[in-house]
């Protein structure tokens, strides 16, 4: 239902659109601060019958022909892709993208996921195992015993998604648990779900059997916490912050639930003196301006070699002032809103913590004011300087457009201090030895580390070490997270 231009959606479960049990709550545009649409409020018993919806469609789902699951896949990409338009303003609209982030980065990559993983299920579930020769005894008699390592699907899985992309990252979880043969009930980030719900009817529309696909949504923890504890999921899929992170943990611990989490990040970007540094410094400014510092992955925590520091300082000072902050809307914006006004807030006592703890801020510091700042919940980029490792900014997560500094003398200083976080999400090194570059990699506790780019290639494992989560997926490694392996041996 809409009333105006706002849209009320209702949640769905078992395949049909249901009205939730705790009313509504607002979506509010970060931009503008006025109300988007109207999300569901589901009820703990909702969320466990959207689980027990899921339990009751796993056996017909899961014994499907890859190639029908594929199909139903490659209809929703197409079907993400015919409304890109629609859906991106309605993705920038809750979440604060600018226009380029919201179609290309958001849109675009959902349904991209979507098409991965239907090729992702014709991929072989099947590996065999070397044959081995076993003598007579208590077991049995001699011979050769063959096996298969064959994997199986895992069964219900609860998505639990992030704010800062509501297309890629719910797609990232539910297209390939589908691939594999799971059925999911996804609880988007309360900020901006509705885009998931557009997310559901391109996958209703494509086929998906009913109660393959479950989504609920709230503004509190009630639903959440409803999603990982229903005795009906067997496996969670989590993407937000460390904190809550163990939280789901320790329930899924006591329960023997399965669980993938991707959590908070301080990315240590180690630049050496023999860098490029206008490539180091436009790989680092990403921070500020790439959904405004809101990314795990982001380089945010700077280690330079003395013999450089000021140089690169000075090139991150400038990239920073360059950036357009304001209306994601307007064509030539860079830097958009934060997701909250929470947030914001959030971020400020940060940048006001660093000044308090010592740090010179070289950049940025100060809510932007002004023609266009009256709504909105605007933080400039800001670059803090003169930091020392045992600083709170520079060991914890600030998730927004923050970037700190710290000077190292030597190699192993500079390894010695990335190692020296409880995150370990992704790393950077910058050198023009590429060499010496991946000889550092190699010793950085990280789940991944980029040489002298910020890039990424989406078939290569993705997780953390450390308190940056549990487990590995992007590309094939996805279809493994969300199996389970499953041995048959037979005499030969």
């Amino acid at each position: 239902m809409s009333d105006g231009n706002r849209t009320e959606r209702r949640l769905f479960i078992g395949g049909r659109w249901t009205e939730p049990d705790h009313g509504h709550y607002e979506i509010v545009n970060p931009a503008t601060e006025e109300v988007v649409g109207l999300a569901p409020e589901a009820s703990r018993e909702q969320v466990h019958a959207a689980a027990t919806a899921a339990r009751e469609a796993l056996d017909g789902w899961s014994r499907t022909r890859p190639e029908e699951r594929a199909a139903i896949l490659d209809r929703a990409a197409d079907l993400m892709l015919r409304d890109l338009r629609t859906h991106a303003a309605l993705a920038q609209a809750e979440s604060g993208a600018t226009t380029g982030t919201a179609r290309g980065m958001q849109v675009a990559v959902g349904a991209a996921r979507f098409r991965r993983y239907a090729r992702g299920a014709l991929e072989p579930v099947e590996e065999p195992v070397v044959p081995q020769v076993n003598e007579a005894g208590p077991m049995g008699r001699a011979g050769v015993f063959g096996a298969l390592a064959v994997r199986q699907p895992v069964g219900v899985v609860t998505c639990i998604t992030s704010y800062n992309n509501p297309w890629a990252n719910p797609a990232g979880k539910i297209a390939p648990a589908l691939a594999m043969g799971n059925t999911v009930v996804v609880k988007p980030a309360p900020q901006d779900p509705l885009s998931v719900y557009r997310m559901t009817e391109a996958l209703e529309a494509a086929g998906v059997p009913a109660g393959v696909v479950n989504v609920v949504t709230g503004s509190g923890p009630e639903a959440g916490e409803a999603a990982v504890d229903a005795p009906d999921v067997d496996m969670v899929s989590f993407t937000g912050s460390t904190a809550v992170g163990r939280r789901i943990g320790e329930v899924c611990g006591r329960a023997m639930k399965r669980q993938l989490m991707e959590l908070g990040g301080k990315g240590a970007a180690v630049v050496l003196d023999d860098a490029d540094l206008d490539s180091a410094a436009a790989g680092i400014g990403t921070t500020f301006s790439f959904y405004s510092g809101q990314i795990c992955t982001a380089p945010t925590r700077v280690l330079v070699q003395r013999g450089v520091h000021d140089a690169l300082l000075g090139r991150l000072a400038a990239y920073a002032d360059r950036l357009t902050v304001g209306d994601p809307t307007d064509r030539g914006t860079v830097v958009g809103p934060v997701i909250s006004a929470a947030h914001r807030d959030r971020i400020e006592s940060y940048v006001e913590l660093g000044r308090k703890e010592g740090a010179r801020i070289v950049t940025g510091g100060e809510r932007p004011s002004g023609r266009g700042f009256e709504r909105g919940f605007h933080v400039a980029p800001t670059l803090l300087a003169d930091c020392t490792n045992d600083m709170r900014v520079v060991r914890e997560e600030i998730f927004g457009p923050v970037v700190v500094v710290v000077p190292f003398d030597d190699e192993e200083e500079g390894i010695a201090l990335a190692n020296d976080s409880d995150y370990g999400l992704i790393d950077y090194v910058w050198s023009s030895d590429v060499a010496r570059a991946f000889r550092i990699a190699r010793r950085l506790r990280a789940g991944g580390v980029g040489v002298n780019t910020v890039g990424r290639n989406m078939e290569a494992p993705f997780g953390g070490f450390k308190k940056s989560g549990v487990g590995r997926d992007v590309g094939s490694y996805a279809l493994h997270a969300y199996s389970e392996l499953q041995a048959i041996v037979w005499p030969g």
